[in-house]
């Protein structure tokens, strides 16, 4: 049961009655849930119903600190396990996780609230990041020059940094962890995983399997928190690095502050990604791309669509098709059967994207769908904001200036290639690009000219498979690593080169007389 105060729209205020039924979810420290108290906490909601789903505990400085001294007591005796151990503890870790990937989808629906095929693209992506970690024996291979001097060999070897932490969002609960967690482990590292505590749960479950696959206690952490939390492993004098993927402000936050402490930082942040459609494309194939990239998981993921520009004389059809296509889509609770897109994460949330339709009109776009009307299949208390088309936006407004993260969609028009390019080049978000058409120049210039980290060519989400590494330019990410992949395995290894030189013992044990270069 549960008691609703009519503040606001009653969503935010809602109180759970009976809190002693509340699931409670905690810390994962030392291979077992954390067994202590909690000063604070905060409410995990269902999103497409409103209600308090169950509480998190919101990790002290003390519990951070912790977590911290545990990962560093395990990594002394992990940083010296085998290469086979390592590759192991992956691939068992690999069939757990297949095994149970639709049980990880369901929770990952029930707190996020994307559609249950959604969050199974997201687990299935997810493996792919764990199956790159199980190739770690070759992955960490050195090299060996023989005789850079007389009778001198030169070689290098990469090691492990210690203690990193990494700091995920809320958007891809389980995928975005998996970016960074296998391959820090593999590289033989101990991690703290600071999730968002909007929807905690899977990285406890995914703690859970790592321990399942034999992972020896406290080489994976999990603490939950907030600010706080996050704050002390910036600046914990034991982390070594960080990695973190979040808003464009919270992510120059992050680099500077751990940067200033002499830590390692990948730190991704917002973006405006933009899919430009010539006048040669198939638009009906570009209409498909721009609603499934613009509206799936409800448009809070960073590589979503949220602007298309569209070339002259295209906009006027390429719009209506793309306002047929919403028409059609299926606005409801993730769990049910036939939905395309759930709700936003939170009420606050939800309202903070519904204020950009007042914006979007107020500054003079043509607001072509409004989501607000848009049928719903699910309980009238979740947080509902069905897909919105904007068209005629113009680069001053804060439709488009910001990053909405939400089902918003902006059509820009342009005059021609030169003029949508410059456009996408001069926007501060540098993350992904598409390009629409059937002409190879145009898709081999765009893809030479374009100033962003990832681009599709056909292909809205170009998301990079795993054994290439994700990340953007510009406002999008700061530091110079991108994620996972073999930027990853650098990422979290630091390279050591021995020189060495071994006397002759045929010769007595001394040196042959050759004379030594420096």
């Amino acid at each position: 049961m549960s008691l609703i105060s009519e503040g606001g729209d009653g969503a935010a205020d809602r109180v759970t009655a009976d809190r002693v039924t509340a699931k409670r979810i905690t810390h994962w420290i030392g291979g077992k849930p954390w067994t202590g108290g909690a000063s604070r906490t905060g409410e995990v909601h269902d999103p497409a119903t409103g209600q308090v789903a169950s509480t998190v505990d919101l990790a002290p400085v003390e519990v951070v600190d912790r977590a911290v001294e545990v990962a560093g007591e395990a990594f002394t005796r992990w940083r010296d396990s085998s290469l086979a151990q390592r590759s192991s503890v992956m691939f068992a870790f690999r069939e757990l996780l297949h095994a149970r990937k639709g049980e990880l989808a369901a929770i990952i629906t029930a707190e996020h609230g994307k559609v249950l095929a959604d969050a199974a693209g997201e687990v299935q992506r997810a493996l792919e990041n764990v199956e790159f970690a199980c190739g770690i024996p070759h992955l960490l291979k050195g090299g060996f020059s023989e005789n850079a001097s007389s009778r001198v060999d030169v070689y290098s070897i990469q090691q492990p940094l210690g203690v990193v932490a990494v700091v995920s969002p809320f958007n891809f609960p389980a995928m975005v962890p998996l970016w960074f967690v296998p391959t820090a482990i593999a590289c033989g590292n101990a991690v703290v995983l600071k999730p968002s505590e909007k929807d905690p749960s899977a990285s406890v479950f995914l703690a859970e399997l790592f321990a399942e696959a034999g992972l020896p206690d406290g080489v994976l952490n999990v603490v939950h928190g907030d600010k706080e939390a996050v704050d002390r492993l910036l600046v914990h004098p034991d982390v070594k690095a960080v990695s973190f993927v979040g808003s464009t402000p919270v992510a120059r936050y992050v680099y500077e502050t751990a940067t200033a402490r002499g830590k390692r930082v990948q730190a991704l942040g917002g973006a405006k990604n933009h899919m430009v459609v010539l006048p040669d494309a198939d638009l009906d194939l570009a209409a498909d791309a721009a609603v499934s990239a613009g509206f799936g998981s409800a448009g809070e993921r960073c590589m979503a669509i949220s602007a298309v520009v569209a070339v002259d004389p295209v906009g006027d059809a390429l719009v209506a098709k793309i306002a047929e296509r919403i028409a059609a889509l299926k606005v409801g609770d993730g769990r049910r059967a036939g939905c395309d897109m759930g709700p936003l994460i939170t009420a606050a949330h939800r309202d903070r994207v519904t204020s950009y339709l007042d914006s979007g009109v107020a500054d003079g776009a043509d607001l072509v769908v409004d989501g607000r009307d848009h049928a719903i299949d699910g309980s009238p208390e979740g947080f509902w904001l069905g897909p919105t088309l904007f068209d005629r936006v113009g680069v001053d407004m804060a439709v488009y200036r910001d990053e909405v993260f939400g089902p918003v969609l902006s059509v820009l028009r342009a005059t021609g290639y030169d003029e949508a390019l410059d456009l996408v080049n001069a926007n501060p978000y540098g993350n992904g690009a598409a390009i629409f058409t059937n002409d190879g120049g145009a898709a081999r210039r765009f893809q030479h000219e374009v100033e962003v980290g990832m681009v599709g060519v056909n292909v809205p989400i170009p998301v990079p498979v795993a054994h290439y590494s994700f990340g953007g330019w510009k406002d999008s990410l700061f530091g110079d690593s991108h994620a996972y992949g073999p930027e990853g395995v650098h990422f979290h290894t630091r390279t050591k080169v021995v020189t060495g030189r071994w006397l002759d013992p045929s010769h007595g044990g001394v040196n042959l007389g050759f004379p030594q270069n420096t």
